[in-house]
């Protein structure tokens, strides 16, 4: 009986956790930009990888510090997935209770994967979901005691792509935003250039789709968009990561060093693609968030 009691207590306080942790959604139901009427399902599956497919309602879920140990800051976090899935749990929720625990908001960004059947203009749709987390984490700012000039993203892989995108795109276009900007960025083995021999070639056409112009091409390949106005940014890429080749993040980090932005990259020998906090048996790369932490520190968020 008080093994049962046990259990039972230990999952009530199981859920009672997950409860604290606030679904944020993105858009109202009937203004979701660029959606039509569509049948696609949303489907989970985990085999040993959290997988969210077939996303076409965005939402961002809230994972806040105590307000004696918050510090001011926020971060969004892009999971990756090639833009045809998101890896929600080691490139997302364990990231936000990482962040939570020293004190930074954290919102993991649950945005729409790229569908011509649920989507006008599929390639605008990621980056139209991340700009609208940015603004309603500074619209929601006093509320979870975040310093508006202290919200920055971070993403993996396709999701790096989509941080750097949003870095570097929040002022252009017809939907430009300074309320969008982030304060800074943390991109993991990223996706960064359309345009090249390393490129992505899977993310490139999910994201594009039937739209891949070399004009499209060039647009989102980051390394050529990056101006005075994007943010200071840590990077983090394995030399043996043969997904998402680690000329990508070369790329951004010169690209960055250019306009003089504080820029950190992080590359270690091994670690492979895609491997968020769990990095056991796979060489110093486990080193890489207490570098992230040294990084936060320096810039004034810990």
């Amino acid at each position: 009986m008080k093994k049962l009691l046990s259990l039972v207590t230990l999952t009530a306080l199981s859920f009672a956790t997950l409860a604290q942790n606030e679904t944020i959604m993105l858009w109202p139901a009937e203004k979701i930009p660029n959606a039509i009427p569509n049948s696609v399902e949303e489907k989970t599956t985990n085999n040993g990888m959290l997988r969210i497919s077939g996303v076409t309602v965005p939402s961002m879920t809230a994972y806040i510090p105590a307000k004696d140990k918050a510090t001011g800051a926020a971060v969004m976090i892009c999971p990756g997935g090639g833009y045809g899935i998101l890896a929600a749990e080691h490139e997302g929720s364990e990231l936000g209770e990482w962040f939570k625990a020293r004190g930074i908001a954290a919102f993991v960004l649950k945005y729409r994967l790229p569908n011509p059947e649920a989507m006008t203009l599929q390639h605008e749709v990621p980056l139209k979901d991340a700009m609208q987390g940015i603004k309603l984490i500074r619209q929601k700012a006093a509320k979870y005691a975040i310093d508006p000039a202290k919200i920055g993203v971070m993403g993996f892989s396709a999701g790096g792509h989509l941080a750097a995108t949003l870095s570097t795109h929040f002022d252009r276009g017809q939907y430009a935003s300074d309320d969008a900007r982030p304060n800074f960025a943390i991109l993991l083995y990223p996706v960064i250039t359309f345009s090249k021999e390393y490129q992505h070639s899977g993310s490139r056409k999910n994201l594009l789709g039937s739209d891949e112009t070399d004009e499209l091409m060039k647009y989102y390949s980051n390394e050529l968009m990056v101006s005075p106005t994007t943010p200071p940014t840590f990077l983090v890429h394995a030399e043996n990561d043969k997904s998402v080749p680690i000329q990508n993040s070369f790329d951004y980090y010169l690209a960055l060093r250019q306009f003089d932005i504080p820029a950190e990259l992080h590359a270690y020998p091994e670690g492979g693609h895609g491997f968020g906090m769990r990095t056991d048996g796979k060489g110093t790369v486990g080193g890489w968030p207490m570098a992230m932490e040294g990084w936060l520190k320096s810039m004034g968020y810990l």
